[in-house]
């Protein structure tokens, strides 16, 4: 069963003025651990897909917190969710305490899609339900 639903769509000029103006401060509040190593190793290889980067988590982290329907109220905050891709290079979603308990709470798992242009990108976030062992 879906909980939420969650979508941002963002102009990376945004995303890109904030790091000139705050440099590697703004991807660190905005980034979890995993998610800043990939977003140096992107920044320092190429600048423009550094920011794209930047831009789909920061985009995707928007979705979600409209998906669970805080907004960034606890437990959401920017570093305690993450995006990071499988193998497969399918992105997940990656929790840390205490958003982590929260959804486990709701039983929630997610589905995420995200895309990016030269000059936009997109985050869709879908959440659901886990049916109980009991309700299969």
């Amino acid at each position: 069963m879906i909980y939420g639903v969650g979508t941002d769509l963002l102009k990376v000029e945004r995303i890109h003025a904030a790091f000139l103006a705050r440099g590697e401060r703004f991807a660190r509040r905005i980034l979890g651990e995993d998610e800043f190593k990939i977003f140096q190793s992107r920044y320092q290889r190429n600048e423009n897909r550094g920011l794209l980067f930047l831009a789909t988590r920061f985009a995707a982290k928007e979705a979600f917190s409209k998906a669970i329907g805080l907004g960034l109220r606890s437990p959401m905050s920017w570093g305690i969710v993450q995006f990071v891709n499988a193998p497969s290079g399918k992105p997940m979603v990656k929790l840390s305490e205490p958003l982590l308990s929260w959804c486990a709470e709701r039983r929630l798992s997610f589905h995420v899609s995200m895309t990016d242009e030269s000059d936009m990108v997109c985050a869709f976030v879908v959440a659901e339900i886990q049916a109980n062992e009991t309700q299969k």
